[in-house]
């Protein structure tokens, strides 16, 4: 199977020429042939939760938004999957960061809403209610999990998706700092403990910060292998497709290579899933 990761950049609020500027990048990733076609988090929206602006809630959708409804017809088009993540309301007062896996007719295959809320340089646990589910979905004949950007950061998170079997993992992202972090050497280690693909896509730009810094999106999206070797990546400022060929086979061979669902103790790990406040320290 054919990846193809679409780095670009997306500005705040401009939804329009953002989901424009994702199409063309579509159609040029179908063109080279891709099967499953993965957009940055926020693409349409652009990284809006660094302003404490209530005003931002008016960028929520459903599925039948500008954004998604083009995606779908995209897919339909191409007869590809995509996986696009969008601001999603839900038909209530609740707002989640949402990533839906559209199939070849444009019909939604499954949707992961994001279950860790950073707040450390934006504001996102103003704008969204965190998820509380890992799923895992069909997709030519892979099983495919997918994470939002700082579920990384929490290895449970791609070991959840790995147990319900996922062979591939795919993370849009909107990070900065990909180049002074250990941000790369997160990605390869999250696919080489799990046995896993990971595919991560990441946005470039620049977004303005009330405090008069610059939040820059780092760009270097990556697609690692099962054993942690990086089969292609981007560079950190220009838009680009990275492709990336990957089979099944190399998740079979690396599982069986190293053996780390046999040897894990989960009767060991109790800690893991004990509320904070029961820890005895």
């Amino acid at each position: 199977m054919k990846l193809a990761l679409v780095q670009m950049e997306s500005r705040m609020g401009e939804i329009e020429p953002n989901v424009a500027a994702a199409c063309t990048y579509i159609d040029q990733a179908a063109e080279g042939g891709a099967d499953c076609i993965v957009l940055p988090e926020f693409f349409s929206t652009g990284y809006f939760p660094v302003y404490r602006d209530y005003d931002y809630y008016e960028l929520a959708s459903d599925e039948n938004g500008l954004a998604i409804s083009s995606v779908k017809a995209k897919a339909r088009e191409h007869r590809v999957h995509i996986v696009a993540t969008y601001y999603e309301q839900d038909g209530s007062d609740l707002y989640y960061n949402a990533s839906l896996l559209i199939g070849p007719d444009g019909a939604t295959v499954g949707k992961y809403r994001k279950v860790q809320i950073p707040a450390f340089r934006g504001i996102e646990k103003l704008f969204f209610r965190p998820g509380s589910k890992f799923p895992v979905f069909p997709m030519n004949g892979w099983r495919v999990g997918i994470m939002l950007c700082y579920d990384t950061f929490f290895p449970e998170s791609a070991r959840c998706l790995a147990l319900g079997g996922a062979e591939l993992i795919l993370v849009p992202f909107g990070a900065s700092d990909t180049e002074k972090s250990v941000w790369r050497e997160m990605m390869i280690t999250r696919a080489f403990e799990n046995g896993a693909f990971l595919a991560a896509c990441n946005s470039i730009g620049a977004v303005p910060m009330t405090d008069g810094d610059t939040f820059v999106m780092g760009g270097r999206s990556v697609i690692v292998d099962p054993i942690g070797q990086v089969v292609s990546e981007a560079g950190r400022t220009d838009g680009e497709i990275v492709y990336g060929e990957i089979d099944r086979d190399a998740v079979e061979s690396a599982r069986k290579r190293y053996f780390m669902f046999r040897d894990r103790r989960p009767d060991a790990y109790g800690i893991i899933s004990t509320q904070t406040e029961e820890i005895e320290r």
